[in-house]
């Protein structure tokens, strides 16, 4: 399994949300008691995020926060003890219509890196868990970019924040089985969408970790640069409850267990070790890292688990700290990153989903 990174996009929806309008927002939405009120600041702090993107447009955010309506959005709060906020069939509308032009942004900048031709794309795959239409991404990348109609389409869905890296392993497979292959593969997450209504201290801490966005690459097996030398997936045993993410009335529900920094901790380390040494590499050997940030919590996990030092992290730290996490997406923006950079390699990409899973990916 190999290709090489030909091109890199990524991009973000117009509306930018400051952790000070973030934590208003909880306030209104799901606070229900003066003592909710005085918990949520202190969580929203401990995360570290500074801002995020967001596709919900900033008239439903001033409207929210001022008690206004103007916006006229699903979203606005509808005054009732027991709001749930929309259905997930609305939720999932603002999904169709937005996912696809911000899929395409991030499509476009990988394109305009690449300077290659869009005719000459074979396959496109495509990673979302945030949301269901069809036609959908798909269909507004191949319109968007004038793809071929004969194009080859993949999609990963609902794999959760660890969803590039299984999409990076479909187009290395799809590279290394035709050489010939021209693989766009595109991740796009509108998190927002599932905001949490009311009070679940489970699905706000969800609420004060997500934001939006997309990422795209285009990939061949002849270039020049990063390549993906390999992935790897492992379960982690006895973690099925940790971590989940399932379809409800209003909107897709996550839970987030506090084992999983155990978990990860525990079992990433060994796991790594053996399928490094598969492939004649190290810890030693890594040069540089990309680590989802799940979390604070997460990422600490894996520092201490692999003895990392603080500057490994830097890098996830930082777009953590500017947009949040993103789900799916957020891996590829850090690997921008430290492409940008000059990062030296081999580097190791890692992310976790539902399962409790971690996948990884090894670039050189």
């Amino acid at each position: 399994m190999t290709f090489a990174i030909r091109g890199l996009g990524t991009a973000l929806p117009a509306t930018r949300l400051t952790q000070e309008e973030a934590l208003g927002l909880a306030r209104v939405l799901c606070c229900r008691t003066p003592e909710q009120t005085t918990w949520v600041p202190l969580m929203y702090a401990g995360t570290g995020i500074r801002g995020r993107n967001i596709s919900l447009p900033r008239q439903l955010v001033e409207d929210v926060l001022r008690g206004t309506r103007l916006s006229g959005s699903v979203f606005l709060p509808s005054g009732e003890a027991e709001d749930s906020g929309p259905s997930t069939a609305a939720r999932m509308a603002l999904y169709a219509e937005h996912a696809g032009p911000l899929a395409l942004s991030a499509a476009l900048r990988a394109m305009e890196e690449a300077r290659l031709p869009a005719h000459g794309i074979t396959h496109l795959v495509t990673v979302s868990c945030t949301g269901f239409a069809a036609p959908g991404v798909d269909l507004a990348l191949i319109e968007g970019l004038k793809l071929s109609p004969e194009v080859a389409r993949t999609h990963v869905g609902f794999m959760g924040c660890h969803g590039a890296i299984n999409g990076l392993r479909v187009a290395g497979a799809f590279t290394q089985a035709d050489p010939r292959a021209l693989v766009l593969l595109c991740a796009v997450e509108l998190c927002s969408l599932h905001y949490h209504y009311g009070w679940d201290p489970q699905k706000i801490v969800a609420n004060a970790l997500f934001g939006d966005g997309a990422a795209a690459l285009l990939a061949d097996s002849t270039g020049q640069g990063w390549r993906l030398a390999a992935c790897g997936s492992c379960w982690l045993p006895d973690s099925a409850s940790a971590m989940t993410w399932e379809i409800g009335d209003h909107g897709f529900a996550m839970t987030l267990s506090r084992q999983v920094p155990r978990l990860i901790y525990e079992h990433l380390r060994p796991w790594l070790q053996d399928w490094l040494g598969r492939l004649n590499r190290s810890l030693a050997d890594i040069r540089s890292w990309v680590i989802h940030p799940g979390g604070p919590k997460i990422l600490d996990a894996v520092q201490e688990g692999l003895n990392l030092p603080d500057e490994a992290l830097s890098a996830s730290r930082a777009v953590f700290a500017e947009q949040g996490n993103m789900s799916s997406p957020t891996i590829l923006f850090i690997l921008d990153r430290l492409r940008r950079a000059a990062a030296p390699r081999p580097c190791l990409a890692l992310a976790f989903g539902p399962g409790l899973a971690a996948e990884a990916a090894l670039f050189v």
